[in-house]
């Protein structure tokens, strides 16, 4: 039986680029891991081996160094954007070009004070800590026409310690849990967003550091404000605050694990384990409720993959 070539892409994943950039005394750090796939007319490499239209993976590893030095890197979006239309522009067998960034952020150092005994301590503008909480992501595709920039992040952990409930569900015979209407509600976040922005020209480009800060912090006030029934509850007024509050966004996207954590029997010590006095509870890691959904501006297409988010 006859077999033909189907989707295919190549690239160099996981380049893991650090930059410094220095203003006298004052440093920066951007922190990367950016994978690069391309695709086009690349069906004789699969049937015959020929080369002839196959960038070196290894140049594309090059070219994301290269770049970190010769552009800088303003945002994990903006370096994206270049890397892709340079590979398409540059390239005529390529045709589409993904670019794939997790961006690891450093905070700081805090010096001692200026008076103290150690010599120049005040001035110490060079000393970071790697930052505990999420991993930025973007995805940039570029086609030589548009470009689709899909920002994001996972790793978020936010709880809610009351102002949660969950009851009125179905109940049938292999129901054990129990009602509660005094519940801690905790997820770890991944979220994928897509902008409205498309690269054409004359329109303003967004200011990606400002769109992500922004974006993430209307999630998490939605998070801590939301009298919650359930956690679906929850990520779509996650999903509907970050949209109405960032007209660059028309789509955003949520993996939701439901982190239980469930109330200790503790009776057989004679003692009451109410969430009112301040519960006990046993974190339990798995299994997990997964809630996933896509949150979309009224009109827009859905375009997100599905899968883009699952944990």
């Amino acid at each position: 039986m006859p077999t033909i070539l189907g989707q295919n892409q190549y690239g160099k994943a996981e380049n893991r680029v650090v930059k410094i950039t220095r203003e006298g005394d004052t440093h920066h750090i951007k922190d990367l891991n950016v994978s690069v796939a391309l695709s086009g007319d690349l069906d004789e490499v699969h049937y015959s081996g020929s080369n002839a239209h196959v960038l070196p993976t290894d140049t594309t590893k090059n070219t994301v160094f290269a770049f970190a030095k010769e552009h800088g890197i303003e945002s994990a979006e903006a370096f994206g954007i270049l890397l892709a239309r340079h590979f398409v522009d540059s390239c005529e067998p390529i045709r589409t070009a993904r670019i794939r960034v997790e961006e690891y952020t450093w905070d700081r150092i805090a010096t001692s004070d200026a008076n103290s005994r150690f010599i120049g301590a005040d001035e110490v503008q060079h000393s970071f800590v790697r930052q505990g909480q999420e991993t930025r992501t973007a995805q940039i595709t570029y086609d030589g026409e548009n470009v689709e920039v899909l920002s994001g992040l996972k790793g978020l952990t936010v709880l809610n310690s009351t102002n949660s409930e969950f009851w009125g569900y179905i109940k049938d015979r292999y129901t054990t849990l129990r009602e509660d209407y005094d519940r801690i509600l905790a997820t770890e976040v991944t979220s994928v967003w897509r902008h409205n922005w498309t690269g054409a020209e004359g329109v303003r480009t967004p200011n990606w550091e400002k769109s992500y800060a922004q974006s993430k912090k209307h999630m998490l006030q939605a998070f801590a404000e939301t009298y919650s029934l359930s956690l679906q509850q929850t990520l779509y007024q996650m999903g509907a605050r970050a949209i109405n509050s960032r007209p660059e966004i028309d789509e955003i996207r949520f993996s939701m694990p439901n982190k239980h954590h469930f109330k200790v029997d503790l009776e057989p010590f004679g003692m009451k384990n109410e969430a009112a006095d301040g519960a006990v509870y046993l974190a339990a890691d798995r299994p997990y409720g997964l809630i996933e959904a896509t949150v979309l501006r009224d009109g827009a297409e859905a375009r997100i993959p599905f899968d883009m988010t699952n944990l």
